[in-house]
């Protein structure tokens, strides 16, 4: 047993180490990226209401956005929370993921190299998807291909 979890543990260091020697992305440009977003968020008409009627502690969520993203990027294991509970209550639509996308990827083009900003654009991408798919289903809502999540009020 002990040699299968040191086989993962390296083949995640390995991974990580491919991640940071053909992008750059590392821990420092993931709360770089991470702290710089939520700036914006919070700034934004559109998503920072919906994030200030729910966010209290700042510190927590960005640790644990640091988390998250490390996990997606580097494959850390850093993140152990559930997203799609988190989220599919929100009164969110296809617009706000379309507003989440540019601000985010904007704020990645901003403060990574482009190819790390890629890669960032590349996983925001299948990540908004995805819970746009699971908030639809958590309304009893299976969208089709190309279908855009409709608003629900509560905001």
């Amino acid at each position: 047993m002990a040699g299968t979890t040191d086989e993962a543990l390296n083949r995640r260091a390995a991974f990580a180490a491919g991640v940071q020697a053909e992008t750059g992305i590392d821990e420092d440009m993931i709360r770089t990226l991470v702290h710089a977003f939520y700036d914006r968020v919070r700034g934004d008409d559109l998503l920072g209401p919906i994030f200030a009627a729910r966010i209290t502690d700042w510190e927590s969520h960005l640790a644990k956005m640091c988390a998250f993203w490390s996990s997606v990027m580097l494959m850390t294991g850093r993140y152990h929370g559930r997203p799609m509970p988190a989220h599919a209550a929100l009164p969110v639509g296809g617009r706000h993921f379309d507003h989440w996308l540019e601000l985010f990827e904007a704020t990645a083009r901003d403060v990574c190299p482009p190819e790390a900003a890629d890669r960032f654009a590349d996983k925001s991408r299948m990540i908004a998807q995805s819970l746009e798919m699971g908030i639809g289903t958590a309304r009893g809502v299976m969208l089709a291909p190309g279908e855009r999540l409709a608003e629900r009020s509560g905001g």
